[in-house]
């Protein structure tokens, strides 16, 4: 069964360019590692909540988009293999974040449900 690495973050809206540079290259690296997929979204209609919310999450600034990203692996062997040869890759030195990555959070999911129109 396929495996997803799901991202939060926060990006100055002054680096939307420079995040999809990032994200290009970045991008064109995990998929040359194995991934099945790649989404990068820009938050539009991300509310503020009372007690959380996608902004408290990632401590994000006002002058900050708040973003959902996701990467689609066909398993999770496949995925543990390229995040490491990712890791190691001098290329990805070459890239550095546009955003603080230290408010980002991310995680690794097994999907359980999968539905298709």
């Amino acid at each position: 069964m396929s495996y997803v690495d799901g991202f939060v973050m926060a990006v100055p809206t002054a680096n939307r360019e420079k995040f999809l540079a990032h994200a290009r290259e970045g991008d064109a690296l995990i998929i040359e590692f194995g991934a099945l997929r790649v989404v990068e979204c820009w938050g539009d209609d991300v509310p503020h909540g009372k007690q959380t919310d996608f902004f408290r999450a990632v401590d994000a600034r006002e002058d900050e988009a708040v973003l959902f990203s996701w990467i689609e692996w066909p398993d999770k062997a496949t995925r543990d293999a390229g995040m490491k040869k990712m890791m190691e890759d001098p290329r990805m030195q070459d890239n550095p974040m546009p955003f603080d990555g230290k408010r980002m959070i991310f995680g690794g999911f097994m999907p359980i449900l999968d539905l298709k129109s």
